[in-house]
């Protein structure tokens, strides 16, 4: 089954482990905001016990991000072949997308200040389907560049044999 999403003879790439940590820290601002709220929002109705269900609903979602977080890390990768770029994600639903370099349109790169901070960024490709864009978080910043200036390099000369 894994043949399926990850074809072997491929130089597979991971993103950077620091996407784990950006991912901790946005959990970790997500729920500082959604449990204050919610147990605001509960002690209207219920009184007393808001805080405590408020309580459990954070430690609930903190388990389940420390837990969930680094398997979806380990979920991502993608390979460089000759005639096209394979990206590969997902942990319960597993997704392989195959991008061919001559269809592809252009070549984003996101940072956010988040990203920015701990030297990542995310490279997204579009081609003419939206059903074929394919996006890699978590990248180096300098692996970012070189796969933006590749990709785009690849794509133009593919697309002007077509």
């Amino acid at each position: 089954m894994d043949q399926l999403f990850a074809p072997s003879g491929d130089q597979w790439q991971q993103v950077s482990p620091k996407l784990i940590t950006v991912r901790y820290i946005s959990l970790a601002i997500t729920l500082g905001v959604v449990v204050p709220v919610l147990a605001v929002g509960l002690w209207f109705l219920w009184g007393g016990w808001s805080i405590v269900v408020a309580a459990a609903v954070g430690l609930v979602g903190a388990g389940w991000g420390v837990w969930l977080i680094p398997r979806i890390w380990r979920a991502w990768g993608y390979a460089e072949r000759q005639d096209d770029l394979l990206v590969t994600h997902g942990v319960m639903f597993r997704k392989l997308t195959v991008v061919p370099y001559g269809r592809m349109q252009f070549v984003d790169v996101d940072s956010g200040p988040l990203d920015r901070k701990f030297g990542l960024a995310t490279v997204q490709l579009h081609t003419a389907s939206p059903a074929t864009d394919a996006k890699i978080p978590g990248l180096p910043a300098d692996e970012a560049a070189r796969l933006r200036d590749r990709l785009s390099a690849l794509g133009e000369a593919k697309a002007a044999g077509l």
